[in-house]
């Protein structure tokens, strides 16, 4: 508490007293209203899936989050390149794709393997940008790294803030774990006595909100400000009321069939699966899916808060509004909980974007994209300078018109090892008819799933004889995918050992 507490004094007085000097100097300061560039205000949620009104969710209740995507675009089929924090944050953050970034675990980070690349939120710093972070960006420990940047980018920010609330600080006995003391190995959740301003994430939006009201004040230089909200990450912690009491237990779909659904798949397609997660009563699975939709609802008030501080303050109008998160969630399908693998419910992700005088209101695009494309995206939309090997597209012709194809396609991968010294990845290829995954190149087995008939993704039909024509299609597709994620040299870059400390949860 004490640490946290100096840091955030600390940078509250230097911000404070170093904004206006700061700001002045900055190159953007003599540019004319008229062609001032705009602000991003760049929102991350951590293990989130599409269990959101606005992606037809009727269980959900997150108004604030579907109010903003009446206000822009919503992309119906959005990806995450590796469905786990470090890797797909570094990813998204560095507009590479992790065979470029080097990182597929949660105790790396990008400046170990390719030190001089360009960040998004660098680039916006060097185009005269105020960039800050708020929360969890890149990647550090929920919820034990308390008072620390953990795996952070200092060359991304010019402030830090790392709010830490009654969650991290002092409900950890009271949690219930399914697992004891393994928090985001495994599933845990509590129903908080105590308000949404004393929890991470409320202090989060406030923080958040105190920013903006200062970038407000002085408009001279644009903003990048990105918050990093901790829900719905395990362990699933919300205030019982009223985010609890909106979605009763027993209220709460359970997942059938899952012995007929596994029977057609490689075993690579559920090595996720842990044995605790396996044995849950239905009652529990229940109570799992009760605080996950629980915390889904506290993090959309969040947002709410920091939404409503946007347009209070007269700064909707000239501000780019991303929302997503940094990979997609099991909740019981194909009896996997959580993330790591490469269905649907965990390589998707919500991706939201308003960008004033460029979307119309209620956009839905159809097409396939990833969240590799936010970095060029956001660079085209506010002329920022972006490194030349960024490897996704711009989706400003899909904001202006959401029926734009785009590239319409994407690519997801996920870790199974190592074999002897060498990774071994599973490779999943979104079409907007089609998934095609291999694993291992195909020696540990394929899967193919019929989005038009199929879209739980319940039946394989890769070993059908009627699909090897869509199957050989879709393999050629794939590799033409996997080998232009790969750096000009081909090969991953190696890590640089270093003095990280090795982060255990996720």
């Amino acid at each position: 508490m004490a640490v946290h507490l100096i840091r955030s004094l600390i940078l509250a007085c230097g911000l404070a007293a170093g904004w206006t000097a700061g700001r002045a100097g900055s190159l953007a300061a003599d540019e004319p209203a008229t062609t001032r560039r705009p602000n991003v205000l760049f929102i991350v949620a951590d293990d989130l899936n599409r269990m959101l009104g606005c992606y037809g969710d009727t269980l959900a209740k997150t108004p604030n989050l579907d109010r903003l995507a009446a206000r822009g675009v919503r992309f119906e089929r959005a990806y995450c390149t590796f469905p786990l924090c470090g890797p797909s944050r570094n990813s998204f953050l560095t507009g590479l794709h992790p065979n470029a970034t080097g990182i597929f675990a949660n105790t790396q980070i990008f400046r170990q393997a390719i030190p001089d690349q360009v960040s998004l939120p660098q680039a916006f710093r060097q185009a005269g940008y105020f960039a800050g972070r708020i929360g969890k960006l890149y990647h550090y420990n929920v919820p034990r790294s308390v008072g620390t940047d953990g795996h952070d980018d200092p060359a991304s920010w010019e402030l830090e803030l790392n709010p830490a609330g009654c969650d991290r600080l002092v409900e950890e006995p009271e949690i219930f774990t399914l697992k004891k003391g393994r928090f985001g190995g495994t599933l845990s959740w509590y129903a908080s006595p105590r308000g949404d301003a004393e929890h991470t994430d409320g202090k989060v939006a406030r923080d958040a909100a105190w920013v903006l009201e200062r970038c407000a004040r002085d408009r001279s230089r644009p903003f990048f400000l990105a918050v990093g909200f901790f829900r719905p990450h395990t362990p699933y912690v919300a205030p019982r009321d009223p985010y609890f009491n909106w979605h009763p237990a027993e209220s709460m779909p359970v997942v059938t069939g899952v012995a007929e659904d596994q029977a057609d798949l490689p075993p690579a397609a559920i090595a996720s699966r842990k044995r605790e997660e396996e044995a849950m009563s239905d009652d529990l699975r229940r109570q799992a899916r009760q605080a996950y939709a629980a915390s889904i609802s506290f993090m959309d008030a969040q947002v709410g808060h920091v939404l409503a501080a946007l347009d209070r303050l007269g700064l909707a109008d000239d501000t780019i509004v991303v929302f997503t998160s940094d990979h997609g969630y099991h909740m019981g399908e194909h009896g996997l909980w959580q993330k790591r693998s490469l269905f649907e419910e965990s390589a998707g992700v919500p991706l939201l974007i308003a960008a004033p005088g460029i979307t119309k209101p209620g956009g839905v695009a159809p097409a396939p994209v990833s969240q590799v494309d936010l970095f060029p995206t956001l660079a085209e939309l506010c002329s920022v300078d972006a490194p030349d090997n960024l490897q996704g597209q711009s989706l400003v012709p899909l904001l202006r018109d959401p029926a734009e194809p785009g590239r319409n396609w994407a690519i997801t991968q996920v870790d199974r090892g190592r074999r002897n010294g060498e990774w071994v990845f599973g490779y999943s290829f979104s079409t907007p008819r089609w998934r095609y995954t291999e694993w291992d190149e195909g020696r540990a087995g394929r899967e193919l799933y019929d989005h038009q008939a199929d879209p739980r993704e319940l039946t394989n039909r890769a070993e059908l004889p009627e699909h090897a024509e869509t199957v050989a299609r879709l393999s050629a597709r794939l590799r033409e995918a996997v080998a232009a994620t790969l750096p000009a040299s081909g090969t991953p870059p190696e890590l640089k050992p270093g003095g990280w400390e090795i982060i255990l949860q996720d």
